[in-house]
């Protein structure tokens, strides 16, 4: 392969530049507008880049109101069990999968993968869960969802794609399946086990739907539902923040948004290096 030139080198840089500076744009803007008061927020048209008198007005009603505090626990919770039962389900489902010796496992394969292609719709989930006794329950935002058919069919792959010599020894030595999955098969696992977590926690973590459908009780409404109400359907100041500590709609708004934004902000960057590794192993057998 030719070393690329000065120019093209330079040519990318710019272009990579241009899009990384397009992409933090919008949240700069967002951080800065939560920071900043009346003033600022009027003089800038609603947008401020740069707050020349930061504020944590904003941060201090959410949290005060104590209903963004409630909503923030409940999708932390919803989403840390979420994460751990889905991707317990997807490993037993998709090691059952990748064995060739059992029975009809080529049939549920074929069962999860058309529900890829055709969804049930939104009057049988509801008429299902509501059979299940799982109206207004936070087992309606997790069973629902609890199985990824393109996370099971990543994580079957990866695993048909280990030596079956391995396991074939570690069966002569007198090892159980389940004993093969923990001791050999997870700890080989780690990359995919990686992304395919960020996959499930991103996901829990942006649902809001499912609760919109499910919950009558706003009391138990994630994070994400908070958010879509106040933000876009623009439910009064009062129903989410603290009167005590005043604050701009739009700073509030921003701070909202924040709050929902930065716990995957954390997270993301610490799974980022498995992405490329756990999703081509995942995809390429051999």
């Amino acid at each position: 392969m030719e070393k690329p030139s000065t120019p093209g080198l330079v040519a990318k840089g710019a272009v990579l530049l241009g899009v990384t500076l397009l992409v933090i744009y919008p949240f700069v803007g967002v951080l800065g507008t939560s920071l900043s008061d009346e003033v600022q927020i009027a003089r800038s048209g609603g947008f401020v880049l740069l707050p020349t008198d930061p504020t944590f007005d904003a941060y201090r009603a959410i949290f005060d109101g104590g209903t963004v505090t409630r909503a923030l626990l409940i999708s932390v919770l919803v989403t840390a069990a979420g994460t751990l039962a889905s991707v317990c389900a997807t490993i037993g489902m998709a090691y059952g999968l990748s064995r060739r010796e059992v029975t009809g496992s080529r049939i549920i394969l074929m069962v999860a993968l058309f529900t890829m292609l055709f969804n049930p719709g939104i009057i049988a989930n509801f008429l299902l869960v509501k059979e299940l006794g799982l109206l207004n329950t936070f087992g309606a935002l997790v069973l629902p969802s609890l199985v990824s058919a393109f996370n099971l069919v990543v994580l079957r792959s990866f695993f048909m794609g280990l030596p079956g010599e391995l396991l074939e020894s570690a069966r002569m030595d007198g090892a159980g399946d389940l004993r093969i999955l923990v001791r050999i098969v997870l700890p080989l696992s780690k990359a995919v086990l990686a992304v395919v977590s960020l996959f499930y926690a991103v996901a829990y973590w942006n649902a809001f739907f499912n609760a919109l459908l499910y919950l009558d009780d706003t009391e138990k409404w994630p994070l994400p539902l908070i958010l879509r109400s106040f933000v876009l359907q623009g439910r009064t100041l009062e129903s989410i923040a603290s009167s005590e500590a005043p604050a701009p709609v739009q700073a509030i708004q921003m701070a909202v948004l924040v709050v929902a934004i930065v716990p995957i902000l954390l997270v993301y960057p610490f799974l980022q290096r498995y992405f490329t590794k756990g999703v081509l192993t995942g995809a390429i057998k051999g």
